[in-house]
């Protein structure tokens, strides 16, 4: 079985998008599969046709060029036929078996184009929706005209691959309410690299002197900080949690669009000295960052991006046997038992999310039984082993004809 899988990103980069594309890539290899990997016009830096990252081989888009790759919309358009061309090119040098596209759908169109061209089916794993992506940027409106054309040509191309895979059941719901045939869509869950984490590690005592730790309450956050993510309401909870527990520290490790916003909120509320801003980590020091927890905390908005997605970050930290508390929008709901693998707080509320959250940290000794049930969840259910076996189901039935 070859495949060659479509990409905006090749891995390192420090994003779930990226985290879980290394992880399908590996275990279809242990899987006895072979491998291809393209990257549209969006890698960033792009210089070389052909190069070789944490020992998987990618081949690259040149940028588009001329008049339209310099126009709003037509931009879009000339990195669609920029990525169309490469593709052809290098699935007729490879010859894959099927086609696989990651969203958006700016790599599923250029999928669809060569896979009817050559004969190649073609697979579109979305992980999340382009339209609702742009709303939480500021670049579109919901439902607006732009969102109504983007939601337009998500649901072609939907309709158009021979299969679809998603990462959770919310975005099945929404994928198959478009009138998508349900057999036609299958769940490949976010999951965890269960061996990189490692249950019952001590802080490294250094690492806590270092930032300031010793001695405290740690509630923390590691990720990128999208307005989504809602850490803005963690900050407002945090003047409230103080006067109740005044060793409460906050640990925000990573960054992105939001840190210096975040920075500037701290200092308004008179509590930069409460929270520790780390930057970004590599990716192999994370766990040493999440020993440091004593809860995570995720308080992501209500919007449709986070009712409909699922994270990866509270599964990395169930693995690394910590403590979850997670605001109550859909993609949390789906991952979380609330009260037996973490506790759950109404989203948008820094009021309650202070309440939940105090109870929880004057409460240890319902922590051993919520560590044990959240590591025995990622374990059992939410491993790649699990997720991309999935795919053994999909990729024969559409060689032999049996998916639309």
């Amino acid at each position: 079985m070859r495949i060659l899988h479509i990409l905006d990103h090749s891995i390192p980069l420090h994003s779930g998008y990226t985290f879980r594309t290394a992880a399908i890539l590996r275990e279809q290899r242990k899987l006895g599969w072979e491998t291809f990997h393209l990257t549209s016009p969006k890698q960033e830096n792009c210089t070389v046709l052909e190069e070789d990252v944490d020992g998987l081989h990618f081949y690259r888009t040149p940028p588009a060029k001329g008049f339209m790759a310099s126009k709003p919309v037509l931009s879009e358009i000339a990195l669609i036929q920029a990525t169309a061309h490469r593709l052809e090119e290098v699935a007729k040098q490879v010859r894959p078996d099927v086609l696989h596209a990651h969203s958006p759908v700016l790599n599923a169109i250029p999928a669809l184009q060569v896979g009817q061209k050559l004969g190649i089916p073609v697979v579109y794993e979305v992980r999340a929706f382009w339209e609702d992506a742009a709303v939480d940027h500021g670049t579109s409106k919901e439902w607006g005209l732009r969102y109504r054309a983007t939601r337009g040509l998500e649901t072609y191309a939907l309709k158009r691959v021979q299969a679809v895979t998603t990462i959770c059941e919310g975005l099945r719901g929404d994928i198959v309410a478009r009138g998508i045939p349900a057999d036609k869509v299958t769940v490949i869950p976010n999951a965890v690299d269960i061996e990189k984490f490692q249950v019952g590690a001590q802080p490294d005592p250094a690492l806590q002197a270092r930032l300031g730790l010793q001695g405290k309450t740690v509630l923390g956050f590691i990720g990128s900080f999208y307005a989504y993510e809602g850490l803005n309401v963690l900050l407002d909870a945090l003047p409230l949690m103080l006067r109740e527990n005044p060793d409460i520290r906050l640990l925000l490790t990573g960054g992105g669009h939001q840190e210096t916003a975040l920075k500037q909120q701290a200092q308004q509320l008179g509590i930069s000295e409460q929270i520790v801003f780390t930057g970004r980590v590599p990716n192999a020091d994370v766990p040493q960052y999440y020993d440091l927890v004593d809860v995570l905390v995720y308080p992501r908005l209500p919007m449709r991006l986070t009712e409909l997605v699922t994270p990866l970050k509270p599964l990395e930290a169930m693995a690394q046997g910590r403590l979850v508390a997670a605001s109550d929008v859909g993609g949390h709901r789906e991952l979380i038992q609330p009260n037996v693998t973490g506790v759950l707080f109404r989203a948008d509320d820094a009021a309650d999310l202070a309440k939940v959250v105090l109870d929880l940290a004057a409460h240890p000794e319902r922590w051993p039984a919520m560590k044990s049930a959240g590591r025995h969840y990622v374990e059992t259910e939410r491993n790649w082993a699990n997720s991309v076996s999935r795919y053994q189901h999909i990729y024969p039935a559409l060689l032999n004809g049996k998916r639309r």
